[in-house]
């Protein structure tokens, strides 16, 4: 295959990346009209439609998602690779973009880069919070955080903290109009704030301890969010029950303005892990960035 060949199907995938001809103008540095004429010479080329157009959106032919399946991660590879030249430099660089949720993000992400960043003023950090179960290949994340457990088996996953211990709570209003539980069983007769996850579009079961055993719960209620610390302030307004982190409502309940339930039925949740697929050739910013995270017993 010719360069000039080479470099066309790159701008095609750059185009099918960002959904639009001026957000992938802009990324490559060309103009517009240019690149349009891009797609269509490979699309002449192949002999059939790579991109389906309209006035408000561009998006992939069954072809086209066929040849960015393959041709999206050998050109991140490459990147990759050339990104990794900086271990030939005196300061390590680049930007990793990492896909969190918020919990993992304020009590172990951030604590966690704050002397990286400090020591390589050229490494950048970009975060996006989503409860969503990421693909970090497919949404172009160099790495997650999530939950272990939740983890893909095809994931390189490193712990980068303890067990974290959770806490069924309600404000001191709430239980005044309904008594706290006694036992899992007598949920059903409390509603809860809950949380939505956002890729199967149901709420968060809370894991509980039934007969010696773990299992989930999913209660009803008048509130469902998307971010715990909204649940947190619902729970605080009397709502309903939260399920949340213990040490994120610690201060809450030493107050005596949120109060505990069902503590001897509620069981840690194993550790947030950094995920990320193999990379031969990970750039030396990224591998101080696993350091700076990873969790030593």
């Amino acid at each position: 295959m010719k360069r000039d060949e080479i470099a066309d199907l790159a701008a095609f995938v750059v185009v099918a990346e960002e959904g639009s001809f001026t957000k992938a103008a802009r990324r490559l540095g060309i103009a517009q009209s240019g690149l349009s004429q891009i797609v269509r010479r490979t699309e002449e080329r192949l002999g059939m439609r790579l991109l389906s157009r309209t006035t408000r959106s561009v998006a992939p032919t069954e072809a086209g998602e066929r040849l960015l399946a393959t041709l999206g991660p050998m050109l991140h590879d490459l990147d990759a690779a050339v990104a990794s030249l900086s271990d030939l430099r005196d300061r390590p660089s680049g930007t990793i973009r990492v896909t969190t949720v918020e919990h993992a993000a304020k009590t172990i992400l951030l604590p966690g880069v704050k002397q990286l960043l400090r020591d390589n003023p050229d490494i950048r950090v970009d975060v996006t919070i989503d409860y969503g179960l990421a693909d970090v290949v497919a949404d172009r994340f160099d790495a997650g955080i999530r939950l272990g457990g939740e983890i893909a088996k095809d994931m390189i996953a490193v712990r980068i903290g303890p067990d974290i211990p959770m806490a069924i709570v309600g404000s001191p209003d709430y239980f005044r109009i309904h008594p706290a539980p006694t036992s899992p069983a007598r949920l059903v007769e409390h509603k809860a704030v809950n949380l939505r996850l956002p890729t199967s579009q149901t709420v968060n079961g809370w894991r509980l301890m039934r007969g010696g055993r773990e299992t989930r719960v999913r209660l009803e209620g008048q509130m469902t969010l998307n971010t715990i610390d909204l649940i947190r302030e619902a729970a605080l307004d009397g709502h309903g029950l939260a399920y949340l982190p213990l040490d994120m409502v610690q201060s809450d309940l030493e107050r005596g303005d949120l109060v505990q339930a069902l503590a001897k039925f509620t069981p840690s949740l194993p550790g947030y892990h950094l995920y990320y697929p193999n990379r031969r050739q990970a750039p030396v910013a990224f591998r101080l960035f696993v350091e700076a995270l990873r969790y030593s017993q």
